[in-house]
């Protein structure tokens, strides 16, 4: 299998970006399980992809891709930038995602340290990914693109105890940590691609990722 950069593979992804996958829907059901607020206030969501997790009209989101960019069709604002270096003045807004994104950064600490330098004093920082042991597992970050082929997305391993000392590094403290497991959740989609046996085999293992943390000071 392919295996691409994040700015290429997002760049293909982008047309077929909207389907749903295992991990993007537990990412859901685990986010939203989440203690504290995740869509009151003013809301930046940096990896936003196409927006479609944006609803609010006081949402901002960045992403690396133009080409996914494009394709945005919320009411938010969005534009394209880094997550190590956010185009937002200090404590801009109440609420900062980063979902499913901080997987694709060789090193992590820079991007919490955006992450904190933008949210307010008291607000709150989610952020998600593929679990360790998931990865350790064999799992991947793929997408089938509008070719119908399926490409892996360069992924780097972050164990949790290395993102909340990244985080409180950055004066972020955790609030509360989540783990989605292969589950009833989502054996439709390893139905619909014909692998219930590898479902199986994986009941119960930690697929998802995901903190809440909230800043302390500035």
């Amino acid at each position: 299998m392919t295996t691409l950069s994040a700015c290429e593979a997002y760049a293909r992804w982008a047309s077929t970006y909207e389907t749903e996958t295992a991990i993007s829907f537990l990412e859901n059901l685990v986010v939203a399980g989440l203690a504290g607020p995740t869509i009151d206030g003013c809301v930046l969501d940096v990896g936003c992809g196409t927006g479609r997790r944006l609803q609010s009209i006081h949402a901002f989101g960045v992403d690396v891709s133009i080409e996914m960019l494009r394709r945005a069709h919320s009411s938010a604002i969005v534009t394209a930038s880094d997550a190590r270096a956010l185009p937002f003045r200090d404590a801009a807004f109440d609420v900062v995602w980063c979902r499913l994104m901080i997987g694709h950064l060789p090193a992590i600490a820079p991007a919490y340290s955006e992450l904190a330098r933008v949210v307010r004093v008291g607000g709150t920082v989610i952020v998600s990914d593929l679990a360790p042991d998931a990865a350790r597992a064999g799992h991947q970050r793929t997408f089938r693109g509008s070719d119908g082929v399926v490409r892996e997305v360069e992924h780097f391993v972050h164990d949790v105890d290395v993102q909340i000392a990244a985080a409180r590094a950055a004066r972020l403290d955790v609030v509360a940590h989540r783990i989605g497991v292969v589950g009833p959740e989502i054996r439709h989609f390893y139905a619909d691609a014909r692998r219930l046996t590898t479902y199986e085999a994986q009941i119960g293992l930690p697929l998802v990722v995901a903190f809440s943390f909230v800043k302390t000071s500035a």
